[in-house]
């Protein structure tokens, strides 16, 4: 393996690290309606547990309410009681052909406590892009112990990953730093 196709990899696997975060934060809810709001929400459709977006579909009414509309209308109390039972504190509302899911305004504690957890996740999404520096630069260093590569080879290599490395994190704080302001918007 040469420098550059770790370094390729390296970028690859931090690509994905922030991909995973923004994931993980399109699930926290700020005051705005969002369809990504219910991804992780499963159903107990025919005893197997189904993503809710394989039957249904959720969509944004306005800014403080989602629709869900299943393709089987027997659906809607397993999806009623599915998205009470997901631990977002929501209470949706079941008509006959589909489910209207209002989202409460955020308190002020709420927002804070929200604040903390997206923390949480970007130093979540920081130690993921520094360990996979860490795993890089070791595969340099094993590159140089076979001597396949010079010290300078190696010495710029890990320059490189460091720089890389800064550039995610960056970006990390850049994504952290606008849910922030996402949550704490009234």
């Amino acid at each position: 393996m040469s420098i550059q196709e770790i370094k390729k990899d390296a970028e690859t696997r931090m690509k994905k690290s922030i991909e995973s975060l923004k994931g993980e934060l399109t699930r926290l809810r700020t005051g705005r309606a969002s369809a990504g709001l219910l991804d992780h929400v499963m159903i107990d459709y025919y005893n197997a547990p189904t993503p809710l977006a394989q039957v249904a579909s959720v969509s944004v009414a306005d800014a403080r309410s989602l629709v869900v509309t299943p393709w089987e209308k027997n659906l809607i109390p397993k999806i009623d009681k599915a998205i009470r039972d997901a631990g977002l504190g929501l209470n949706p509302v079941a008509s006959s052909d589909n489910i209207r899911v209002p989202l409460p305004a955020l308190s002020e504690e709420r927002r804070k406590e929200m604040v903390k957890v997206v923390r949480q996740e970007g130093e979540g999404a920081r130690v993921a892009i520094r360990n996979i520096r860490r795993d890089s630069i070791s595969q340099v260093k094993d590159l140089h112990k076979q001597k396949l590569i010079s010290e300078d080879e190696e010495r710029q290599a890990e320059e490189a990953f460091q720089k890389l490395t800064d550039r995610f994190v960056d970006e990390v704080d850049a994504v952290v730093e606008a849910k922030e302001a996402d949550l704490m918007e009234v």
